[in-house]
């Protein structure tokens, strides 16, 4: 029988009894320290020593636990220590770990458009009390859409295909003249169609080019619409339609200086011809087409949008102001040779002549609507005089009051009100003897502090109407009858 007493054959070089002294990794089967890094007991002490007092050391005792079973040490993320010789785990690499995000941000991106086209989560969809609608709110009778077409229109080139062989270049000639200047003020500020060509120094017995324009057909027999300005001091007009050898010497029949607007006759028939659409129905961001000659590229196409309508603008040249009213703007490029040539809709109808840019600005060009051109068109045909409707005015050139001119009057400096700067003979105002120098404060007992507001109080009076002037001249306090006349009656510009 064996003896119970009898202590168990231990390795050699290990001695019963000193398994805690001598056993390496004995502290990780100690309960109040359950890591280490060594042979050492807990802060640096030598195993079996017990733990120093919180006072000495400065260390805070672990209360002790429940039995644990024994586990080798491990490192966090590598094998156990008795694992030795194993082989490290492999490491996730980046490019798994960019993948694995990108397929997440794919699915997630999918899904959410996924819900987004198919309405998941509508209170329709998913049962939600129905809506009572507001029926103290109007509908909107037009509505704008927002389609889901975003790009540009597919039947530009269809427009171009069947637009662009009745516009036509337009080149003008004109007679050497002692001190005539090709780049005319009123050319080069705005429309920028007078310009010297390379072609220039050429001459054509006594004539020079002069300038070059654009135009289109709107009637098979040769009749050409085009901007007066195009034509403006020429001597001959040569008109170049496409697909032709020759340019065609054009007649120039009727012209309107105030609207812009001028009718030229070729010789022939059976000429392509554009049809003259309705402006009145175009909206703001409505496709636009431009056609013409820009600075010498025949039949340039430029698209854009019609930006607003009911523009008005002034421009000055050798004449005096030209003021234009109800002009359609439009981003669509125009530059110099497109003034003359058609604006289109996409049914490829005319709704505009381009007429001028803004050389202080990109994408701002302007055209004669077609609600004016065709009130005119017969007149210009058959070079007619065209009804021109009454201007109101007074017949004085006005500027505002400012303190110096105050000063040079003997008047207070806070005065307020136009400064009569010239009286044209035999108007109302020459008449009701307004003179230079007079300043007007005020009409029919009502004060206007600068011109623009006295002219425009002018423009709303019926001609023939009564009204009266509250002047200042000198020190004195006038009040001025005067008769509204019509500015048409006289030959002038301001």
């Amino acid at each position: 029988m064996e003896d119970e007493n009898k202590k168990p054959e231990q390795p050699e070089g290990f001695a019963y009894g000193e398994e805690k002294r001598n056993d390496p990794y004995g502290e990780t089967r100690r309960e109040t320290e359950p890591y280490t890094f060594g042979p050492f007991g807990g802060a640096g002490r030598p195993y079996g020593e017990e733990p120093a007092k919180q006072e000495d050391a400065g260390i805070v005792e672990v209360a002790p636990t429940a039995a644990k079973e024994y586990r080798p040490f491990t490192v966090s993320g590598g094998p156990a220590k008795s694992d030795w010789g194993a082989k490290p785990p492999r490491r996730t690499s980046f490019r798994a770990v960019f993948a694995s995000f990108l397929a997440g941000v794919i699915v997630v991106g999918a899904l959410m458009y996924t819900a987004d086209r198919q309405n998941w989560f509508t209170g329709e969809l998913f049962g939600s009390a129905p809506q009572v609608q507001d029926t103290s709110v109007k509908p909107v009778n037009n509505p704008v859409g927002n389609s889901e077409d975003v790009v540009r229109p597919n039947n530009i080139a269809k427009i171009f295909e069947q637009a662009s062989p009745a516009v036509v270049k337009i080149e003008t000639y004109a007679k050497a003249r002692q001190g005539t200047t090709w780049e005319d003020e009123f050319f080069r500020q705005f429309f920028g169609d007078n310009y010297r060509s390379n072609r220039g120094d050429e001459s054509q017995g006594d004539l020079q080019e002069s300038g070059m324009g654009s135009g289109f057909l709107f009637d098979s027999t040769g009749y050409i619409l085009t901007n007066q300005h195009v034509i403006d001091g020429a001597d001959q007009i040569k008109v170049t339609v496409e697909g032709t050898e020759e340019p065609y010497t054009a007649k120039l029949l009727g012209t309107s200086p105030e609207l812009d607007l001028a009718v030229l006759k070729i010789e022939g028939s059976s000429f392509p011809t554009l049809k003259l659409g309705d402006s009145s129905s175009m909206n703001m961001g409505d496709w636009v087409v431009a056609i013409g000659n820009p600075v010498g590229f025949e039949h340039t196409i430029t698209v854009g949008v019609l930006s607003s309508n009911e523009r008005e603008i002034s421009i000055q040249d050798g004449n005096g102001t030209r003021k234009y009213q109800h002009l359609l703007q439009t981003d669509a490029s125009i530059n110099p040779g497109n003034s003359g040539g058609p604006l289109l809709n996409l049914n490829g109808e005319v709704i505009g002549i381009n007429t001028a840019v803004s050389t202080q600005a990109q994408g701002i060009g302007f055209a004669i609507p077609t609600s004016t051109i065709t009130e005119v068109l017969e007149n210009l045909k058959t070079n007619t005089k065209i009804p021109q409707k009454p201007v109101p005015f007074i017949g004085a050139t006005l500027m505002d009051v400012n303190e110096e001119i105050a000063q040079q009057l003997g008047i207070d400096k806070d005065t307020k009100g136009s400064f009569v700067r010239e009286v044209v003979f035999n108007s109302p105002a020459y008449r009701g003897d307004l003179r230079q120098y007079d300043v007007i404060t005020g009409m029919d007992g009502t004060a206007y502090k600068n011109k623009e507001d006295l002219i425009a109080a002018i423009q709303k009076k019926e001609v023939g109407a009564q009204v009266t002037l509250d002047v200042l001249r000198g020190e004195k306090k006038l009040e001025i009858a005067v008769q509204i006349g019509d500015k048409n009656e006289f030959n002038i510009q301001e």
